[in-house]
């Protein structure tokens, strides 16, 4: 019997931190006082706060440890394990007041969370099914067993749940129209090709709690009369590829997958196919051709996958994190999981949190939750005192919302509804450094990279786009340009194939929507009101506040900065090519941009 249980986040952002060296020097430690038979330790998936990493808890006391380093071990060890001394360095201070706070459900990041969708991330080894089965695991595979196919579907329609991959489509009519297609012959697959800039949903799911999607798949299988599937994930995410191998084998050893589950008579075979990175295979009809061996491009719709799909077969697709649900839904019930979130969005969301904000990870909140609390309680708000000036969801398919939004709902009918959309569940914060040409910019030039070149309105619309974009901030811009850009956005997503397209313009329209005098000012006054387009700006130093230090001199890349020791210095602004590191290296604030 262990006296103690060490969690040990080891979802990839903390490996990447040390967890692993820490784990390491915690087996010597532990050795060392003769300790190991006492304390298991348990490598887990993402625990979410990944700007603390690597986050260590200890159990029963449920003792928070953040940014734990290997130095750190064997103060833990001799302390806390052996003493019964909590280290406070250790803990997590709270923003606003610095107090120390042990327990993790008490940190302002976790106090506002419902983790039902990572209910077991961050709690279980995922490399061991028995975690799993301890916390209700398979549990709703049992229970579906025994029911009629269509009762399952029912159950799922009945929940509300939609679509958690981008469009919100609801999960059980979708399951319906697989059910009722025609054929023998039929697929589940399940879409972890999860490439939006700054997310990591899918991917924590994955790595932390992989039989919650191979039970979520399994349950849909049997509901629309399906006996193999796929999960199609990117070939970059080979730490949640390895631990969804070792599920999927568990659970076969098992008896959840393979023939006769449970003694039903339900076979169920499941299978990995690594994808090779590219964006558009996120969507379905471009992933399916991808599965069947050739390039990942986009077909035309109707007939849309669940009456022809994967091999010209009804195929039900659905992403990580709507599987990832379902379980829950068939142990505790469709009534239950409604009474979550919104009249026409329920349960939670799983919101992968980065940009200019203090608590970066991910995070899990009901439906219905302001952008405010999002950002301001559990993100724990802007950087550096910095002033918020938007936030953009939905990756590169979404779209910018300003400040005067931020107490928008978090819902499917009010993103769109403001010019965005749910998306995957990308979420990132710009503070007032932020210019939000350059930002559309940035997320055009991604998203033209990426289109296939199948439709011409996507491939040639989205580059004629990003080149107006490029020499407005290049302080090009001119009279029509703005116009010019709505026009090609209005076409390119009304006649564009797939998704990428029709979705592709979203970034500039809204940012056209709520900071059209940015755009403004660049074409007309040629200046960039964030200071950050190279072309529009210059440097100069403040005579009153420089005490020619030569800091700024010396790091320099092309001596655009001259000045004698405890001399005024200048800047040649036709010799600087505006880096931006003589600012990050004056301590007194001399470097002016205009």
């Amino acid at each position: 019997m262990y006296k103690k249980h060490i969690l040990i986040c080891a979802g990839t952002g903390c490996i990447s931190s040390g967890a692993n060296k820490v784990r390491d020097a915690l087996v010597e430690e532990l050795t060392k006082h003769n300790m190991h038979d006492e304390v298991r330790i348990v490598m887990s998936g993402c625990h979410g706060f990944c700007e603390k990493g690597p986050i260590f808890i200890v159990y029963p006391e449920d003792i928070f440890y953040n940014s734990v380093t290997v130095e750190d071990v064997q103060e833990i060890v001799s302390e806390h394990l052996i003493n019964g001394n909590v280290v406070e360095r250790l803990l997590y201070k709270d923003l606003d007041t610095g107090e120390a706070i042990k327990q993790h459900h008490n940190v302002g990041f976790y106090k506002y969370q419902k983790r039902y969708c990572l209910r077991n991330c961050g709690v279980i080894d995922p490399e061991n099914i028995d975690d799993y089965i301890v916390r209700g695991g398979y549990i709703g595979l049992a229970k579906t067993l025994k029911m009629d196919r269509f009762q399952v579907v029912e159950e799922v329609k009945k929940s509300g749940l939609r679509g958690r991959g981008g469009g919100g489509f609801p999960t059980g009519l979708k399951w319906e129209f697989t059910y009722k297609a025609e054929g023998e012959k039929k697929y589940v697959v399940c879409n972890a090709d999860e490439g939006d800039p700054g997310a990591f949903m899918d991917r924590s799911i994955l790595e932390g709690d992989p039989h919650a999607v191979i039970e979520g798949m399994s349950v849909a299988a049997y509901a629309v009369g399906a006996d193999e599937a796929y999960v199609y994930v990117r070939a970059e995410y080979p730490l949640a590829i390895k631990r969804l191998r070792s599920a999927i084998k568990q659970a076969e050893e098992y008896g959840m997958l393979g023939e006769n589950i449970l003694g039903s008579g339900f076979n169920f075979i499941l299978r990995i196919k690594e994808g090779a990175g590219a964006f558009v295979c996120g969507e379905e009809t471009a992933l399916l051709t991808s599965i069947e061996g050739n390039r990942g491009m986009p077909r035309p719709r109707p007939p849309f996958p669940a009456q022809s799909g994967l091999w010209g077969k009804p195929t039900c697709l659905n992403n990580v994190e709507t599987f990832a649900n379902v379980p829950l839904i068939m142990r505790r019930g469709a009534d239950w999981y409604s009474s979550i979130g919104t009249e026409g969005s329920k349960g939670t969301k799983v919101f992968a949190l980065t940009g200019k904000i203090n608590n970066t990870g991910l995070a899990e909140v009901p439906m219905g939750m302001s952008l405010r609390d999002i950002i301001f309680k559990v993100a724990g708000g802007i950087q550096n005192d910095k002033k918020f000036k938007a936030v953009q969801i939905g990756g590169p398919s979404g779209g910018c919302i300003p400040e005067e939004e931020l107490d928008l709902p978090v819902d499917f009918d009010s993103l769109t509804a403001a010019g965005s959309m749910m998306g995957s569940g990308g979420l990132v914060v710009m503070d007032e450094t932020t210019c939000m040409v350059d930002l559309a910019k940035f997320f055009l030039d991604f998203t033209q990279i990426e289109s296939c070149g199948k439709c011409t309105p996507c491939r040639e619309g989205t580059k004629r786009m990003l080149e107006i974009l490029q020499r407005i901030t290049g302080g090009e811009g001119k009279e029509g340009d703005i116009e010019a850009l709505e026009s090609l956005a209005v076409s390119i997503k009304e006649a564009s194939l797939c998704g990428l397209g029709q979705t592709a313009p979203n970034p500039v329209l809204s940012t056209l929507r709520y900071f059209r005098d940015e755009y403004e000012k660049h074409i007309y006054d040629r200046t960039c009101p964030a200071g950050v387009c190279t072309a529009l700006i210059s440097y100069t130093i403040d005579a009153e506040l420089c005490n020619g230090c030569g800091r700024c001199r010396k790091i320099c890349p092309v001596s655009a900065i001259t000045g004698g020791k405890k001399e005024v210095h200048v800047v040649d602004k036709d010799a600087c090519i505006r880096c931006g590191q003589c600012i990050e290296k004056c301590k007194f604030n001399a470097i002016v941009i205009k």
